[in-house]
């Protein structure tokens, strides 16, 4: 299974052409892909046509959807915050920071565009597609 980060989602749904959107559309009915509950607002939200919205949010519905945060992992991603930090790494976004401790803590594999993972990837474990 492989989670599939909105950087990637949004490329995709707006027809941007890339190495991670070739391997979504490649991935979708192959093997399992996965989004958590933060990753699937951050795609929602961004649709202004309810009518896209609502293509989006049916094809969610067939993909499995995790809760990403609760305490244990709301102290696990500060942890990895600060690690990075330690390091000169400020990480932009505090999704970014939960996304990647997330797929870190369940060992899955991160598909992403978005170059703040880079360092998740480096020094803390993120498995990148």
């Amino acid at each position: 299974m492989i989670m599939v980060d909105s950087s990637v989602w949004i490329d995709y749904f707006t027809g941007l052409a890339s190495k991670q959107t070739d391997t979504l559309d490649d991935t979708l009915g192959q093997e399992p892909v996965a989004v958590g509950d933060l990753i699937l607002t951050e795609v929602l939200q961004g649709f202004r046509r309810d009518k896209d919205y609502e293509t989006a949010r049916t094809l969610f519905d067939d993909l499995t959807v995790f809760e990403m945060l609760g305490k244990n992992m709301a102290i696990k991603s500060a942890e990895n915050f600060r690690t990075l930090r330690k390091r000169g790494i400020t990480v932009r976004k505090t999704a970014d920071v939960i996304i990647a401790s997330f797929c870190i803590e369940q060992k899955f594999p991160l598909l992403f565009s978005d170059k703040d993972f880079k360092p998740f990837v480096k020094y803390l474990g993120l498995q990148e597609v």
